[in-house]
């Protein structure tokens, strides 16, 4: 039997009724500084992850992965165009790791009514667009239905630009587009959206891809460019290079050049500032764990010396100081598990109340989103427990070495 078990259990726990326990004030304040740490390492990674997550999907949204392009167009929505034919959708849809391949236009426009205007960008798509993103942002009508003969110059436009213009669904509306000559187009609008993402909601209305290449006398075959979706974003760099490398060479029937970027690379800012936020994360786990770490090792030194009668009369009986402080281990560990056990209740509750009632609210103006997103990795969180069991049990060995220092003819006369 382990006997350093046991004499720790009888500490910690008691053995009989109304027997002593190690349960001073400051024990339960050392379980609750575990707990809160923990709690709040587990609630500062989960938040974070979920507004990384919620924000790249919407910039991915409207810009796909990785965009390939006219290796001449400047950074205008005005772009030249590449011919795509159906062997470079085919070879780009079986490089490894791809999930969705789909063409795309743009154009910029100007909205008019009676009242108001609006510098938009007309977004082409056709049908092998991948609508996911749009479907789960749509807060009125529908999206485009290529197929509806009655309508023509279908279009979805934001709620942002909506609002602007006093629009719904429903209604029609003019673009003009600046030339040679000024040209209009009236529209007919079939759905509204909203991502809360104001830098893109204010420009894009999505219409169907054909009506950019009659504006702009394309042919059939050309388009803005290619838009590719992944299917693990943790290897977009490696998918894009691979990309890169099978575009390099490659040139159309009008003999264009391509240029292959990521979304990193397109929208640098938005993704530094994201990564920026690893950094917080780091900061507030290290703070948190340093909380956690002091508070149990004040309640290990209380312990010790609550117990330092008990340690002297077992010096006297033989006991070494490896045995003792192995035993006052075991009870720091007791503590330590009661603390992440609660850190996790504590932590976990708040996430799925936030994840399915959305009570803590954002202003999307700043942050994109309205409500506070949350990520439930249950990964992410063993790894925080393990890890702060681990770590917190190692620094618990130092203050161990107290026992040593205790004379056991003192200590037995010690009240």
């Amino acid at each position: 039997m382990n006997l350093e078990l046991f004499i720790a259990k009888r500490i910690h726990f008691g053995g009989n009724k109304g027997e002593k326990r190690a349960s001073s004030p400051a024990i339960k304040i050392a379980i609750a500084g575990v707990a809160i740490g923990l709690a709040a390492m587990i609630l500062a990674l989960s938040i974070v992850i979920g507004f990384k997550t919620e924000v790249r999907n919407k910039v991915v949204g409207f810009g796909s992965h990785i965009q390939i392009s006219n290796l001449s167009n400047n950074s205008t929505y005005e772009t030249q165009s590449v011919c795509v034919s159906p062997e470079l959708i085919n070879q780009l849809e079986h490089i490894e790791g791809i999930k969705h391949v789909e063409t795309f236009a743009t154009k910029p426009g100007i909205i008019k009514t009676d009242s108001a205007f609006q510098g938009i960008i007309l977004k082409g798509i056709g049908k092998d667009y991948d609508w996911g993103f749009f479907k789960q942002n749509m807060i009125a009508g529908s999206i485009i239905d290529p197929n509806d003969t009655i309508h023509v110059n279908q279009a979805i436009l934001s709620k942002n630009i909506s609002n602007k213009l006093n629009l719904k669904t429903g209604d029609s509306f003019l673009c003009y587009f600046i030339g040679d000559n000024v040209r209009f187009r009236k529209f007919y609008i079939t759905g509204i959206y909203s991502t809360n993402f104001e830098d893109y909601d204010k420009l894009f209305v999505v219409t169907d891809i054909d009506l950019i290449r009659k504006l702009n006398n394309w042919e059939q075959d050309e388009a803005s460019g290619i838009e590719l979706l992944v299917k693990d974003y943790n290897k977009l760099d490696e998918i894009q290079q691979a990309v890169f490398v099978e575009m390099m060479s490659y040139r159309d029937r009008k003999d264009n050049t391509f240029l292959t970027r990521s979304i990193k690379e397109m929208n640098p800012m938005i993704f530094n500032w994201l990564d920026l936020l690893d950094m917080n994360v780091i900061v507030i786990i290290v703070l948190m764990f340093l909380i956690s770490v002091f508070t149990m090792i004040s309640g290990l030194l209380i312990i010790i010396l609550e117990r330092t009668n008990m340690i002297g009369m077992l010096k006297t009986l033989g006991a070494r100081n490896y045995s003792i402080r192995k035993t006052f281990l075991y009870i720091s560990s007791f503590l330590i598990l009661k603390g992440l056990f609660w850190g996790n209740i504590i932590a976990i509750a708040i996430l799925i109340i936030q994840k399915h009632f959305g009570l803590i609210k954002l202003d999307p103006d700043t942050y994109y989103v309205s409500e506070m997103p949350v990520d439930i990795n249950i990964l992410y969180i063993l790894l925080i427990n393990l890890g702060t069991l681990l770590l917190s049990m190692l620094m618990m060995i130092g203050p161990s070495y107290l026992i040593a220092r205790i004379s056991p003819a003192k200590s037995i006369r010690f009240e």
